[in-house]
Order: C-alpha cells, then structure tokens, then sequence
C-alpha cells in the first residue's frame, strides 16, 4: 500500500520498543517522506536512517528527571513546523498514546487547528514481555492485563496513584518507568496483600540486543535488581505469569545475542549484512565511513546510451553501480529492455542480486568476489576478441579489470564510471560515537576500501580503556589490505560473499565466546 504525506500535517507515530523490524509498514512509509522528525530519547537511532538525508531531525529527548526541551515547547514546535507547510512527524518510543502525553500534543494541533494522524506502535510492555518469553496473559493464572507508570506528574504534591489498589494475585501488572520508584511500588504492593512470593521480572531495553533480564519474588527483587545494577529503561513484570515463561529466553539465546559488531559500509551497501547478523542476535553498529553520491559525465552518458544495446557485454562491478545505470537508463529509454541482447557478468552474489531485482539474467559470477576473478572468468568463458563490452565502476575502481579485459581479451572497452565515494562526517553518527566511547567485539571488512576508509578515520582513536578491535575479512583482497596495514585477522571467509561470511563469524564467536 502507498502512504502518501501531507504537507502541514503532523504525524503522531509510535516508534515501537527498539527493534526497528516491530515498526510499523505505514510508520516507516511516513518515515521515509516526512520533512520534518521531532523525536524523543527512546527512539532507536537506526530507525532514523530511513528518513530522507535532507529531513530536519529535531531532538526533544526526555529521560528520568531530564528533559531536554520543556513540553509546551515541543507541543509549540510540532504547531510551528506544520504552519510552514512542512510534514511533521512527530516520532515517540512504544506507542504515543501509551504514558506518551500526546493528548498535551493533540490539544495544541487542535487549538491551532493543524491536521493530524495517530500512528499506533507496539508499547514496550508487550514487546518486553514477548522478547522475554513471558506470555502477559495466561488462562490459568491471569485474566487481566494492568497497565501502571511509576512515573506521574512531577508538579503533583502527592501520587494519585495507589499500587497497593492493584495487588490482585490474578492480574498482569506492566509498570513502565518504575525503577526510580521501585522501593516504594514493591511496599504498597505488599501491604495491598499481594504476596511476598509473587513472582517479579525486570526486563532492561527489551527487544534491543543490549537486553537483560532480572527475575526474583517481589520480596527479593529490590535487592536482585541491584545486585544486577539494573537501570532505565525497564518494564516491570508483576504476577503469576513471570513463573510460566519459556525456560530459556529465545532472545537472549540468540548466537550472537550481546555481541557488538561493527560494520564499516555505505549505508546504502550496510542493509543486508546488517540484517543478517541482527537475526542472529548481534548489536550492529552501521557506520558509514563513506557515502555513495552519483558522479558522471552527462557527455559520456548520452554516447553510451545512444548505442547501448550495441554492447556484447556490460560488466557490473558493486551493487551502486547496478542500481545507478537502471536508474539513468529508465530515464534514457523508460524500459530495460533497451540493452538489447547484451550479456551481464558481475562481480559476485550481491551485484547479481541487484540486477536480478531489475529482472534480468546475470550471465557470468566468479567464484571470487573480486576484479582478478572476473577477468578470468570472462576471457575464459568466450573469446572476447573485437567484442564491446561496458565496464560500469565508481571512482575507485582500480584499473585491473580495464586492463586485462582490453589487453589480455582484446575486448572494445568503454568505462562508464557513475558513481563516486564521499568521505561521511562522523560526528553525526551516533554508532560511531559509540565505537570511540566501548569499542566492539568485532570489525568485518567486505572490501579494501572500507579497510582504507576506517584506517583514515580511527588511527587516532586510543583503544586503552578498552578492548582493541579484532577483524574479520571476507575474502583475500581485503586481507591483503588488512595485512597492509598490519591489522590482526581474526578470520576470513572462504569463500567471498555475506552468507559465508556471516557463517564464518558465527564459527568465530562460539571459539571465542568472550565479549567486551
């Protein structure tokens, strides 16, 4: 379904519990087109990413006793932002009508008479509780679901809110914000006559891959929680439920559950590895040490185009140069068809997925995803004596596969370079940030240009009070780069593509259990 945004319209948007994959299709639709985003602490940074590069992104963050921007201003600011015509949205942890105070938001787009959509989110409490194994209702011991914060107003004198009300041994209690006043909930609890063995779970970030967990009896659990140094933001779990969870937490008993992995690509090429070691459990952080901005010569394009179904072959050496000619051609021609009967060889698994999306055949994929391995696999495949062939790069492609095609093969190349690598300014990047203040259990190179790109940006980074990064590589290439720069290598994947490289960092975690 197509989502389409309105201009001054504010969007009130659940942001769900941490784990981008439980935002919703129409959440992230508006996401992606919005002019503006006003977000709040316990929003997930990678669910930024889908916005547009040149959106507005306005912090208005509020933890426990902080806020960083006091509420009638945030509500002033949703109302001045849509009276300019701007798409406002307006983006909140769990779900915004849940201890979201998005009815104080409401009112003032009401009074100033500004549109606006309530997009609903997953509230943390049922997430927290499905990620932990824990079924919030159960036929047996809970016919009730209570939902309670511990957080009220601060301008009140007392709390209207009584916990000894609610101690009903046949009840569900869910209490967002709860740690601060722990102490207190578990005595009101107790004098309501719940008793001292009801069980407790404290569940820590949920639904992130820094989860933790803390069970114990409401007698026992201020105690537990402290032993655990258990901290916002947590759920509080109260009821005979906690006892019926799963025996081990499907979760946390992920391969790569806590492990920290850092992943230096484009954030345009970081997508598919990132989402194969998140399955796994992994704490990503994607930092882009580049960025992928188009770069040709319009000259150029117009030749290659005019006669391009001239071409016996048209070579594709990364995935961003796949989509960037499709992209150029559909506005050459509006059909792909135009390349005629001209083959397609490429690099490896992730370049011919690109060009299978565009629903067409890759003739030729070397065994290794490098230049050296498809030049061979070219000139042995046919004689290319005479033929043209279209050799698609960016601007850091080495000369190599030019050079053997042209050379060794023969072949009438032409080099149509479309694309080109922008160093990224680093400061913005909240992984990295991360990255400089813990470090990571592990750092996977995918090529030789991501290992130059993060030599350039962290050779003055002092990994003293922390544990030095070790490095995975996905094939020899890199590692010949790695080991250039005297770069220890934890492994390399045999053979050169994600699914064997993920495969690879799995067998090297259950070696080398230990983390940060």
């Amino acid at each position: 379904m197509d989502y389409k945004i309105e201009k001054s319209t504010v969007y009130l948007i659940g942001a769900g519990p941490g784990d981008p994959g439980l935002v919703s299709v129409k959440a992230k639709a508006l996401l992606e087109s919005a002019d503006v985003i006003i977000y709040d602490n316990l929003v997930n940074n990678q669910i930024l990413d889908w916005c547009r590069s040149d959106a507005k992104r306005v912090f208005v963050g509020k933890s426990s006793g902080q806020h960083s921007i006091p509420q009638p201003e945030i509500n002033q600011l949703l109302v001045n932002e849509a009276k300019i015509g701007q798409s406002v949205v307006r983006l909140k942890g769990g779900d915004p009508l849940v201890f979201g105070r998005v009815s104080e938001e409401i009112a003032s787009l009401e009074a100033a008479q500004i549109s606006y959509e309530i997009v609903p989110g997953i509230t943390s409490a049922i997430a927290c509780a499905a990620y932990a194994g824990i079924p919030i209702s159960h036929r047996e011991f809970s016919s009730s679901i209570i939902f309670l914060t511990g957080h009220e107003n601060p301008d009140k004198q007392n709390f209207n809110l009584n916990f000894s009300d609610f101690a009903r041994d046949n009840a569900t209690l869910c209490i967002y914000m709860g740690m601060g006043q722990l102490k207190r909930i578990v005595s009101e609890l107790l004098k309501g006559g719940l008793p001292a063995t009801t069980p407790v779970a404290i569940i820590e970030n949920g639904s992130y891959p820094l989860q933790r967990s803390c069970y114990a009896q409401l007698d026992t659990i201020v105690e537990a929680s402290k032993a655990k140094a258990m901290v916002a933001p947590s759920i509080v779990f109260v009821g005979s439920v906690v006892a019926a969870r799963a025996q081990n937490n499907w979760f946390e008993q992920k391969p790569l559950f806590g492990k920290s992995i850092l992943v230096p690509r484009p954030r345009q090429q970081a997508g598919e590895l990132s989402q194969l070691l998140s399955g796994y459990g992994a704490s990503v952080l994607e930092v882009p040490f580049i960025k992928i901005e188009p770069s040709y010569d319009k000259n150029t394009i117009t030749d290659v185009f005019s006669d391009i179904s001239s071409y016996e072959w048209i070579i594709f050496t990364s995935a961003n140069g796949v989509h960037a000619f499709f992209d150029l051609l559909e506005k050459a021609y509006g059909d792909v068809r135009a390349i005629g009967l001209s083959q397609i060889a490429v690099v490896g698994q992730a370049t011919a997925r690109a060009v299978k999306s565009h629903k067409l055949k890759v003739s030729l994929i070397p065994d290794q995803a490098n230049s050296e391995a498809l030049a061979n696999a070219l000139i042995e495949f046919q004689s290319l004596d005479n033929l043209k062939v279209l050799l698609v790069t960016g601007n850091m492609n080495s000369d190599l596969l030019y050079k053997r095609l042209n050379d060794e093969g023969r072949a009438l190349v032409d080099r149509l370079p479309l694309y080109k690598n922008v160093r990224t300014d680093l400061t913005k990047i909240p992984a990295f940030n991360r990255f400089k203040s813990n470090g990571a259990d592990l750092v996977l190179f995918t090529s030789s240009s991501t290992v130059h790109h993060y030599v350039q940006a962290t050779q003055s980074l002092n990994f003293e009070n922390k544990q030095k990064p070790v490095f995975g590589s996905i094939g020899k290439k890199t590692s010949e780069t790695l080991r250039h720069y005297n770069m220890p290598i934890a492994f390399e994947s045999p053979v050169a593509n994600l699914d064997h490289f993920v495969v690879e960092t799995l067998s090297y975690f259950n070696a080398n259990p230990k983390t940060l």
